[in-house]
């Protein structure tokens, strides 16, 4: 009996995918008309390439354009789309080590190469840092007893919803005017506690006061977004006293540059911590920790990229971004017509029209440059140096234009 081609390597069909990836090429192309129900014939596999790359490629958000630094989503070096491809081939599980020998042994090197920057000694890889927030407050919550959650108001959402799912109490703070969390408004008793620091807040990048640390049973700082600062000798100061956490969580397809979904999370003791959120099972070899029971080998492109890059390079892209963010801060700060929010000191530039509509201006600058934030309950137009391709000069360029476009 033959075997099933679909099985196999295909180096012309697999060659298409790899031209097809010229987004420049669908720009002119006809969007597929999807059929309304699943059809009885398929088209073969080179041709649902070809009629799905307008759609999956053409109109897709191009992240890494000159112009692109609205959101937090950065553009993937090409090592990672060839790991990609690798993984979805092997479709290793990283539940089973038979399955994925070198796959686990790729995300215990990364966790051991990246969280002594943490002061942490280990951890492992999550989809995502609202499951690596979940984790640590399920490890606080099993390991340290603690009842309630206390986070600040410009946390992130997925400290509230972890809150709810491990049936924890959660405690919103105040922030300050630079929107940090304001220590002064914490409960002398945080004995039954575990405090949620955030180091870049989504909406202004504001890091909180992380000499917070061992205020509370337990402590875990949301790094989603700054984290990677840690490895930059220029910037890493930012999160001093981040070693004093008992976890510290970290999403790499931000900073890190890998594709989603791709996170650390991280623990200043880890043996305990892993041991209180470890279950077993006959049919497994290995206990399974965290969250996720069956994931992938997302630990092999982090591997790569690093290799690739070594620590130098990594930091070398983030500085390249921060001083992008600095150069721009800077501009806006000047100008006679915008209104710039305070600088949280990771990249993420907030500022608004100060005498025209905030959804008119946003409308009028190329797609990609900027989003919306609802801040105090005003809307604010936000900025977030994650695209080391992005042309500075050219993106001032166009909000200046835009400022003397609205005032004529």
């Amino acid at each position: 009996m033959s075997s099933d081609t679909s099985f196999e390597l295909n180096s012309e069909g697999l060659r298409r995918a790899v031209e097809l990836l010229d987004r420049r090429a669908h720009s002119e192309r006809p969007s597929y008309e999807m059929p309304k129900s699943l059809p009885d014939r398929g088209l073969g596999e080179v041709e649902a390439l070809e009629r799905l790359a307008p759609d999956v490629l053409g109109r897709a958000a191009n992240l890494g354009a000159s112009d692109a630094i609205a959101h937090m989503d950065p553009p993937t070096p090409w090592i990672t789309w060839a790991l990609a491809l690798w993984n979805a081939r092997l479709n290793q599980n990283l539940l089973h080590p038979a399955t994925a020998p070198f796959a686990r042994e790729a995300e215990a090197c990364v966790v051991e190469w990246l969280a002594p920057f943490f002061g942490m000694n280990g951890g492992h890889m999550a989809p995502g840092s609202s499951i690596a927030n979940l984790t640590a407050l399920w490890t606080a919550r099993d390991l340290r007893g603690v009842k309630k959650v206390l986070a600040s108001s410009a946390s992130h959402l997925s400290v509230r919803k972890a809150a709810r799912i491990l049936g924890l109490e959660y405690v919103e703070t105040v922030v300050d005017q630079r929107h940090r969390l304001d220590p002064a408004t914490l409960p002398s008793d945080l004995s039954d506690a575990c405090l949620v620091l955030t180091a870049g807040t989504t909406s202004v990048g504001a890091v909180d006061p992380l000499d917070c640390c061992g205020l509370a049973a337990w402590t875990h700082i949301d790094a989603a977004w700054a984290g990677p600062l840690a490895l930059s000798d220029r910037h890493r100061s930012i999160l001093s006293g981040v070693d004093r956490a008992d976890s510290v969580a970290v999403s790499a397809h931000k900073w890190l540059f890998q594709p989603k979904e791709s996170a650390l999370v991280m623990f200043r003791d880890t043996e305990a911590a892993h041991a209180s959120i470890s279950f077993g099972g006959a049919y497994l070899a290995a206990p399974n920790i965290g969250v996720q029971g069956s994931h992938g080998a997302a630990g092999t492109l982090l591997l790569a990229t690093l290799l690739a890059w070594g620590r130098e390079g990594l930091a070398a892209r983030i500085e390249h971004c921060m001083d992008n963010a600095r150069r721009l801060q800077d501009f806006i700060a000047a100008h006679p017509d915008l209104e710039v929010f305070a600088d949280g000191g990771t990249g993420v530039i907030v500022f608004r029209p100060a005498s025209h509509s905030v959804d008119e201006f946003r409308a009028a600058l190329p797609q990609g440059l900027a989003s919306s934030a609802n801040i105090d309950g005003e809307t604010w137009l936000r900025c977030v140096s994650a695209n080391p391709n992005a042309d500075i000069e050219r993106i001032i360029a166009a909000i200046d234009e835009t400022c003397r476009r609205a005032a004529t």
